[in-house]
């Protein structure tokens, strides 16, 4: 074990923030500060302290696991199991065609990994049924950034410009639990002089700091923005010479926020008018201001159009490609940005082009070495790749996700995976999903690899191995490598891959890297100019960062986007007509009441890994269902008491934790944990038009006493 203190990245949240990591005499690791990066400065949250605690023995996959023929997974080689899984794959292709294969990958996974599982399905499998857990992250700001700015990045400005804006709306976003060291960006803007909005139907701990709160209904933030567009047009606050000299579409857009006068705006959202006129005023009164959207907005059946209506009342106000000013989103996995940058999307190809382009076809295609045209064509979205295990997708391989807890309709996706001819999962721990597959594969932790990650601000990181991981363990690099081979060494063409398939997939992560930043090159997230010792210099590179002849400057990175013009064909942002809409599923006498899902500090995600932690499970050690003293009282449930959450798709029960905190018609659940307390067995799959996104932020349940 090296003794020495190496400089990482935690392996959680889109922070990823800085640490050091130092093996102990006691084969113990010890995380130490890393002040020297701009990002946390130092700072980390539980998690991140705590995050070595799961590469300790005993806690972690150490050996292959087969399913036997008495039912039960047992160790085995890894000749073995990937045999297993190589012959499985293939009887399905040779029996139902390539697209009965399905790939569902990670927003933790590596922009190496990513990039490799991409080529996997699309090479090797020559399927088009890949998608990964992004989708449901922030497929609805990406869409509505694309649509609106030509172009989609987390932050189109860095972290460091945060503070010194004048007014910050936060929308549907806690980082006061889900991203601590976020916390302080907001603190020195209040302690600048700035001023802080946050749009939550919770009281949380971040809407504590606020300036203004605002509690919503659940699914109706889509009319609260075009209310306050609505007042921005009505009391002359519209940037007149900004409209007409960067952006397109204004008239259509103004006349549909024209229709959401602030009393009708009030009656939707249960926001008074005098809020709305005061969030207004708080906006518009500084010289610059930001929106930042998180998963509450997103995560709706409208949440393209909701992120659209916000991204409308900055441009209106004059607030995106300008100093200090701008529309971002908070992304939430760890590579959340990258992971969908570089091709385990169903609609997307390196470097964040589109797979129905042919031009980009062409450019991947040449750097694959294969045929354009044997190139498969996008696939279903997430969710709908999950409904369809078991009849169209036959064999599935899972990389990074644990759809078992985190997809909606829980059960009735867990119910599909075990309808599925084979599944093949590789993890760090036995997750809820890894239980149930044929084929388990334990692979490296973020301490035991290298390789690079996009933070929320769009910043290219080096992740750096630290330790040597233990016997039994193999990347998910050399998985795809060891997979390639078995599955046909004679598919490739001679242009790259003529000594057999497994060459088109190292196992070295710097050399996955190199042609990803070929594959990227020209893209809209173009890599091109970036590498390992670049990064490791200069504590990160923004992208877009293109190649530059060798006896010229390197390009420096774009840490913030948009000030000269929009990545649209005339340099314009488009404003889009938007108008509200009720949530796919409105309560009614049989589901009279609303759920919300979200986190929880001291866990992550599904929880895989968090629930591993000891100290984290003594923070947090089970589900809960957070109501208003008014619906408690209804009820006749008490602090502690069990609670049913009933929906059309299922019943969850957790103790109640009473609060004055949420809105007497609404409920809300931490999603991290399996079992009778799974929120996400009662979460709607209704799925947004445009990015596919489920709603998982509102549906209709009813609320009972539960009974033994």
């Amino acid at each position: 074990m090296q003794s020495t203190s190496t400089p990482t990245h935690c392996p959680y949240c889109a922070l990823q923030c800085g640490m050091n990591l130092t093996p102990a005499a006691d084969g113990s690791v010890e995380v130490t500060e890393r002040t020297g990066f701009p990002v946390n400065r130092g700072a980390l949250c539980g998690k991140g302290r705590t995050a070595p605690a799961l590469l300790a023995a005993g806690r972690r996959l150490t050996s292959p696991l087969v399913r036997g023929g008495d039912g039960a997974l047992v160790p085995a080689s890894w000749d073995e199991a990937l045999d297993r899984i190589a012959g499985r794959l293939a009887g399905t292709r040779d029996e139902y065609g390539a697209d009965a294969l399905g790939v569902f990958g990670g927003g933790g996974l590596t922009n190496e990994k990513a990039y490799a599982l991409g080529k996997f399905a699309r090479v090797v499998l020559g399927t088009s049924q890949i998608d990964y857990n992004g989708r449901f992250c922030m497929s609805s700001a990406a869409a509505a950034g694309t649509r609106a700015f030509g172009l989609d990045r987390g932050l189109p400005f860095p972290l460091e410009d945060i503070p010194r804006t004048g007014c910050v709306i936060l929308v549907g976003s806690n980082p006061a639990e889900t991203m601590p060291p976020f916390v302080r960006y907001l603190t020195e803007l209040r302690d600048n002089g700035g001023t802080l909005v946050v749009v939550d139907p919770r009281r949380t701990r971040t809407a504590e700091l606020a300036d203004l709160h605002l509690a919503p209904r659940p699914g109706t933030d889509l009319a609260l923005a075009l209310g306050m567009l609505h007042l921005v047009v009505a009391e002359g606050r519209v940037d007149e010479r900004y409209v007409e000299e960067r952006t397109a579409g204004w008239e259509d857009a103004r006349a549909a926020a024209m229709a959401h006068w602030p009393e009708y705006v009030e009656r939707i959202t249960g926001v008074s008018v005098p809020e709305l006129r005061e969030a207004v005023r708080l906006f518009c009164a500084p010289e610059a201001a930001m929106v930042l959207t998180a998963r509450g907005p997103e995560q709706q059946a409208k949440g393209t159009d909701t992120v659209g209506a916000w991204i409308n009342l900055c441009l209106a106000t004059g607030r995106a490609g300008r100093p200090l000013s701008g529309y971002g989103c908070l992304t939430g996995q760890g590579n959340g940005q990258g992971g969908r940058e570089h091709g385990q999307k169903a609609d997307q190809l390196p470097g964040y082009r589109k797979l129905t382009d042919p031009a980009a076809r062409r450019h991947v295609a040449e750097v694959w070495g294969v045929d354009p045209d044997a190139l498969p064509g996008p696939g279903r979205s997430a969710y709908e790749l999950l409904d369809a295990l078991g009849t169209d997708i036959r064999s599935l391989l899972v990389m990074g996700s644990n759809p078992v807890v985190s997809a909606p309709r829980a059960a009735h996706v867990e119910g599909r995976l075990r309808s599925l001819d084979f599944l093949a999962v590789c993890d760090v721990v036995l997750s809820e999903t890894a239980a149930l597959a044929d084929v388990v594969l334990p692979v490296t932790q973020w301490a035991e690899e290298t390789g690079t990650t996009t933070s929320l601000e769009g910043r290219v990181l080096l992740r750096r191995r630290a330790l040597t991981p233990p016997d039994g363990v193999r990347s998910d690099l050399e998985v795809l490598h060891g997979l390639a081979r078995r599955l046909g060494a004679d598919r490739g063409s001679e242009k790259g891959l003529e000594k057999g398939l497994e060459a088109g997939f190292p196992t070295d992560p710097e050399e996955v890297f190199e042609e990803l930043r070929r594959a990227s090159a020209g893209g809209p997230a173009d890599y091109s100019g970036i590498g390992y010792r670049r990064l490791a210099e200069e504590n990160g590179v923004f992208w877009p960062c293109p190649a530059t002849a060798p006896d010229a400057e390197p390009h420096p990175g774009s840490p913030r986007l948009f000030l000269d013009r929009f990545a649209t064909e005339d340099g314009r942002a488009r404003f889009v007509p938007v108008a509200h809409r009720p949530s796919a599923e409105e309560p009614d006498d049989a589901y009279p009441v609303l759920l919300t899902t979200g986190r929880v500090v001291a866990q992550y995600q599904s929880g895989a890994q968090t629930r591993r932690v000891d100290e984290l499970n003594a923070a947090a050690p089970g589900p809960f269902v957070e109501l208003h003293p008014r619906l408690a009282a209804r009820l006749g449930a008490a602090e502690g008491d069990p609670v049913a959450v009933v929906s059309r798709r299922g019943r969850a029960v957790a103790p109640a934790r009473i609060t004055t905190g949420i809105r007497p018609d609404t409920v809300f659940m931490p999603f991290h944990w399996p079992g009778e307390g799974r929120a996400n067995t009662l979460t709607n799959p209704a799925l947004d038009p445009t990015s596919r996104m489920p709603e998982f932020k509102v549906c209709a349940v009813r609320v009972e006493p539960a009974t033994p």
